[in-house]
């Protein structure tokens, strides 16, 4: 069982990804949860400006990869044994494969930016059923 400050689950995304988010919904989401941030075309402006949103001092950052295929062994790196919620524009066989054979939940979202409704409450879900499953 996790201590009182481990995180429930890890969240990997662009920060466009959060655009247009109901105000305090990634907040909310975040209370049980851990983000890091992957970099896109924002840039250092738009990870500051999530910072900033979140009234985050921090943000924890994934390192860029040249290739694709690195980058999601990157992410899975991150994702370690705890549940992940890693949301992009797309996914390998090989990141789908990984994430379906794992053992700890993990939720792909294959979403343009910003996350739709819909996605958002995908997210949401899963969330509560890991938030369920901790008590």
């Amino acid at each position: 069982m996790p201590g009182v400050n481990d995180p429930l689950y890890r969240l990997v995304c662009v920060p466009a990804v959060l655009d247009d988010a109901p105000p305090g919904w990634t907040t909310a989401m975040l209370r049980e949860g851990e983000m890091a941030l992957q970099v896109d075309d924002g840039g250092l402006e738009a990870i500051d400006a999530v910072a900033h949103a979140l009234d985050l001092v921090a943000v924890s950052v994934l390192r860029a990869e040249r290739t694709p295929a690195e980058q999601e062994r990157t992410v899975i790196a991150y994702a370690g044994s705890l549940p992940l919620v890693w949301v992009a524009g797309t996914f390998s066989d090989q990141a789908r494969d990984w994430a379906r054979e794992r053992g700890p939940m993990t939720l792909l979202v294959e979403a343009a930016r910003p996350l739709s409704e819909d996605d958002r409450h995908r997210v949401d879900r899963f969330v509560a059923l890991l938030g369920r499953q901790a008590e």
